[in-house]
């Protein structure tokens, strides 16, 4: 793709555009429609639209296999924590109350925001993982 000027012009400009609306998605969540699940697909899209434009290996240059490797467990680690804190506070599991140490409502905020920050993180390197996976199928 290295002829399609108009191609990578404009995957220029769009991919950070991608990225912010992303981030929006995910921020906006608690107030509409959105939150981590659809973010981590918008900013995953955003990797797999650039690897399409300029190839696998720039992709994989500019989002490394071992970030996205160390980024999947992560997500999953964010998730699980937030509700082992609601546990070590001695509330239940995924109770977000104790989060703000007496203010329930600030808590219950921050609790679906975390939570929400680890499904972002597992579902979009989720996604580029499989992208890799199979883009790279038959590669040595």
């Amino acid at each position: 793709m290295r002829l399609d000027t108009i191609l990578r012009v404009i995957s220029k400009v769009l991919i950070p555009f991608l990225f912010i609306f992303g981030l929006y998605v995910q921020l906006h969540g608690d107030f509409g429609p959105g939150g981590g699940f659809q973010a981590g697909v918008i900013i995953a899209a955003g990797v797999v639209l650039y690897a399409i434009i300029y190839g696998l290996n720039a992709a994989q240059q500019a989002v490394p296999k071992a970030l996205v490797e160390f980024m999947v467990p992560l997500g999953v680690l964010i998730f699980a924590g937030v509700g082992v804190y609601g546990i070590v506070t001695g509330g239940n599991y995924l109770d977000y109350n104790h989060l703000a140490h007496g203010d329930a409502v600030h808590g219950q905020h921050w609790g679906v925001f975390l939570v929400e920050i680890g499904v972002l993180v597992t579902v979009a390197s989720t996604m580029i993982a499989i992208f890799y996976a199979f883009a790279g199928r038959g590669r040595k």
